[in-house]
């Protein structure tokens, strides 16, 4: 079993935000495969399952998502190596991917959860490109947390997930 986590924040007002690519990834996924999501209390989060891949989208809010990570990691009884963490990157221009392992969180305070909660940073992650915004003058904090616009969540859809063979 693999589990891909989602990073993002919950409710109608975060959806279309920089900062959910990782909820806008598996939905996109799920929604071509009309999958559907259930909310899991115990782990606090929404999961769907496409065969041996448990597809998750965290409930605890981007800072807190290492919650549901580790949660579902240890009732498992996974390996690291077989989570993927899926998040947005401001260093990697809109639309770039870089897939990576046991690297620290370069900032990013969702992941930064992940890494604590499990108490390593020997898991992979899917790094997904949100570019920095133009004028310099905006707070990276506001940045990841503006709309995407709908010509680039169309071009969303065409970024693969981490998952061979799907």
């Amino acid at each position: 079993m693999k589990i891909v986590v989602g990073l993002g924040n919950p409710g109608k007002k975060y959806e279309r935000t920089r900062h959910n690519v990782g909820f806008i990834l598996l939905d996109n996924f799920s929604q071509d495969r009309d999958l559907t999501w259930r909310y899991d209390k115990r782990s606090q989060a929404e999961v769907s399952s496409f065969g041996d891949i448990l597809l998750v989208k965290p409930q605890t809010f981007m800072n807190r998502s290492g919650i549901s990570v580790s949660y579902l990691v240890n009732y498992y009884k996974l390996s690291l190596e077989d989570l993927i963490v899926i998040h947005d990157e401001l260093d990697l221009p809109f639309g770039e991917i870089k897939l990576q392992k046991n690297v620290g969180s370069a900032g990013h305070l969702g992941v930064e959860d992940v890494i604590v909660s499990l108490k390593s940073k020997d898991f992979w992650r899917y790094r997904v490109g949100i570019g920095r915004p133009k004028n310099i003058r905006i707070d990276m904090g506001d940045w990841v947390l503006t709309e995407f616009t709908s010509q680039e969540l169309e071009e969303l859809q065409n970024v693969p997930l981490p998952i061979s063979g799907y």
